[in-house]
């Protein structure tokens, strides 16, 4: 079997054992049932815990997945705490797999006919949202998330990213190295922004300042924002002198520029303050200026439900942390005037980045103060976002906004 051919018939053993071990098991192979009915799209094969083997779906091409379930505690944290849960069967050695990118590449392609089958549930699923709502990011919560994340320190980014300290994805071509591919990104952020030498420029969530330079370098005149004291210590310190970096909330930012740059940012806005975000960007837009946005996408047909829970990467990795609806985020900005222009997905590319990412960060020293536990959450991290974005239903995007001339928004007013 293969990912390109279907399963032509959907094998399944039944639990192996006497009358007391067939009993056990039916509970947790009722969940399996409501797995195995949603997967329309590729193959899962299940090694149960009493030996016996399930293949689930099979009935069209996709992803080809196994899993060893050590433990039937496995099946009932995915089916009452989702994705969390899953994680946390995961660390507790309660399964396996000898790869889970296909894993998690075949639940998010068959998110929709999947249902309520891996989700978040009753108690849990409350339990969740009031914990990510505590989370929510005003001007104090929104700097506590970051540095969470961000925190963690420059070491500990430097020894798995590549030299242009690039977290966000890259756009590929042939032959390019991860440093080559992230500079080829940059490259598209400021050709969007049509920079010219003097063009005042603001990034907003400069991370660690490889954008800003090179803006810099194209003759811009640039102001570069961040919550995260570790990145804008390294900025300052790898830059031009000439960059102003500053810690400020994107909501104080003040004045007018000709561009504004904002890559993977927006992610930790949060779908509450999206409004604040797009109304800075209009009011420091100066007439006519444009603004590349760079942002990871999450599909509307589980919006809904997304945005009522908090998955694994909200409650383990970003707390805060929320992934657009692309539809509703696009209409915020189209309300606000802004011209929504030259959309760009690039799932594909990220898929890759966060590839060579694993490679790295497996093969990295990592500072002594992360053990053994911490690694394996981030490596099971950067798996579960590689197969999310190898399934579709994550994407990442590259957009620029526009904000119209003065004089075409006031033709438009004089209309009648």
């Amino acid at each position: 079997m293969n990912a390109q051919s279907p399963v032509q018939s959907n094998l399944i053993a039944e639990p192996r054992g006497g009358w007391l071990s067939r009993a056990i098991a039916m509970p947790f192979v009722r969940i399996l049932d409501g797995i195995d009915e949603g997967l329309t799209e590729g193959t899962l094969e299940v090694r149960l815990p009493n030996t016996s083997v399930r293949i689930l779906g099979g009935r069209s091409a996709g992803p080809m997945a196994t899993v060893e379930l050590k433990s039937w505690r496995a099946i009932l944290r995915l089916a009452w705490s989702g994705s969390v849960g899953w994680y946390e069967g995961w660390a507790a050695g309660e399964w396996a797999s000898p790869d889970p990118v296909p894993l998690f590449d075949l639940f998010m392609r068959n998110r929709t006919t999947l249902g309520r089958a891996a989700r978040a549930k009753g108690a849990s699923r409350l339990f969740k949202r009031i914990r990510h709502a505590l989370r929510r990011n005003d001007r104090r919560g929104a700097r506590r998330n970051i540095l969470a994340h961000y925190d963690l320190g420059n070491d500990f980014y430097a020894a798995w990213l590549d030299s242009t300290m690039s977290y966000s994805s890259a756009i590929w071509a042939a032959g390019d190295d991860l440093s080559a591919a992230q500079r080829r990104k940059q490259a598209a952020i400021l050709d969007r922004m049509a920079l010219v030498p003097g063009s005042s420029v603001l990034e907003i969530g400069c991370g660690w300042g490889g954008l800003a330079q090179e803006a810099h370098d194209r003759g811009a005149l640039v102001s570069a924002i961040s919550l995260s004291p570790s990145q804008l210590a390294y900025a300052r310190s790898h830059h031009a002198p000439a960059i102003s970096f500053e810690q400020i909330d994107y909501r104080d930012v003040q004045g007018q520029y000709d561009a504004i740059a904002s890559v993977e940012m927006v992610e930790a806005v949060g779908a509450r303050y999206w409004s604040a975000y797009l109304d800075m960007i209009t009011r420091c837009l100066k007439p006519g200026g444009r603004a590349a946005i760079q942002f990871i996408t999450i599909a509307d047909d589980v919006f809904e439900h997304y945005a009522e829970s908090a998955d694994f990467i909200q409650t383990y990795i970003f707390p805060g942390g929320m992934l657009l609806s692309e539809s509703r985020f696009q209409a915020l900005a189209e309300e606000r005037g802004l011209l929504w222009t030259d959309r760009q997905a690039m799932g594909v590319d990220y898929a890759h980045t966060l590839t060579r990412w694993r490679e790295q960060f497996d093969a990295a020293v990592l500072p002594s103060q992360f053990d053994a536990r911490f690694r394996r959450l981030w490596q099971y991290y950067l798996m579960y976002c590689e197969g999310g974005f190898r399934s579709g239903g994550i994407d990442v995007v590259q957009v620029t906004l526009v904000k119209p001339p003065r004089d075409a928004a006031l033709k438009q007013i004089d209309q009648p």
